[in-house]
């Protein structure tokens, strides 16, 4: 049986190989066969929408490997809870990775205040990571500061996995007990390293 760190391990590896150009053969005609009838990802990931941040080729992974909930910004509402959860207590994933990046548009919005549309409301949702960024009263505090725009998306990620446990009560108590392991990572969307 997988646990938690194994899964973390695999994923880790499989970004290795990515950096590396190293990916494994896969044979996806028989990957979509094996899992047509049913399905038991090892991970979930939350991940921005971004389409930079392909999730299955930046860890080197094949059809049926991980769940992917994707969502601008990585952030947490109502549906990304209650698709994770169902990734872990209906199928049965082992890990639970929230994985932010470098250069992150939404988290640019979030620094300019951008207002349009129903964008206003989750940018919102990110506006807690901008301010607890801590930055001398010199340092530019918009998107133009590169440096002040990742360490908000780091700071995100892990507002993001607070949001989690405060809000699911099913997933709290998986992670609590050790059944999900929960972790948060950082895509470099230039090296293409997570770390």
């Amino acid at each position: 049986m997988m646990s938690g760190e194994k899964a973390l391990q695999l994923l880790k590896e499989g970004n290795l190989r990515f950096v590396e150009h190293r990916f494994l053969h896969r044979d996806f005609e028989a990957q979509r066969q094996a899992t047509a009838s049913g399905q038991y990802p090892f991970a979930v990931i939350l991940s921005c929408i971004d389409s930079r941040l392909p999730t299955e080729i930046i860890f080197d992974q094949g059809i049926g490997d991980i769940f992917n909930v994707r969502i601008a910004g990585n952030v947490i509402n109502e549906d990304v809870l209650g698709s994770v959860e169902f990734a872990r207590k209906l199928a049965g994933a082992k890990l639970l990775l929230v994985l932010g990046h470098t250069s992150c548009g939404a988290v640019k919005g979030a620094c300019d205040h951008v207002e349009m549309g129903k964008l206003t409301g989750l940018l919102e949702k990110i506006a807690p990571a901008v301010k607890a960024v801590k930055t001398s009263p010199s340092v530019v505090r918009d998107s133009s500061n590169e440096a002040f725009v990742d360490d908000v998306a780091r700071v995100n990620v892990s507002l993001s996995m607070e949001n989690i446990l405060r809000e699911s009560p099913i997933l709290k108590e998986l992670i609590t007990s050790g059944e999900v392991k929960m972790a948060g990572a950082m895509y470099d969307i230039e090296s293409g390293v997570v770390s």
